[in-house]
């Protein structure tokens, strides 16, 4: 069975910086292409960035050159660095696991049947 585990959200001043972990089980984690979504109150879940299984990533426009996203295939484990937190990235983060190996080259909720339950960040002003 897939499970997902996200942590490091926190509450932070803008401009502060976090670093997300999501710890994958049960999966077959070194091929796959993984991402991390976000989603604010009242609004849909966002792409936020991802990274298939050959390293090549995909950032939103709102995020790019801020947020890293990397994997560590050894420990099974996905991570999203943010630098320049802004208020307007406050939602929750979830990760997200593709089921087959091939890279994917946009941010859709469709190519993603594995979530976890995700993890707050709130940046305050």
């Amino acid at each position: 069975q897939v499970r997902l585990v996200e942590s490091g959200g926190d509450s932070v001043q803008a401009g502060g910086s976090l670093r997300l972990s999501c710890a994958a089980f049960g999966y077959a984690y070194g091929r796959r292409c993984m991402a991390w979504f976000r989603q604010a109150p009242g609004k849909e879940r966002e792409g936020v960035s991802s990274i298939n299984g050959n390293g090549g990533t995909i950032y939103a426009e709102a995020v790019k050159g801020r947020f890293t996203i990397s994997r560590d295939n050894a420990k099974n484990t996905l991570y999203l660095q943010m630098n320049s937190l802004k208020p307007e990235d406050t939602a929750m983060y979830y990760c997200a696991a593709a089921f087959s190996v091939r890279s994917l080259f946009r941010l859709s909720t469709k190519d993603f049947p594995y979530w976890g339950l995700g993890t707050q960040v709130t940046v305050s002003s």
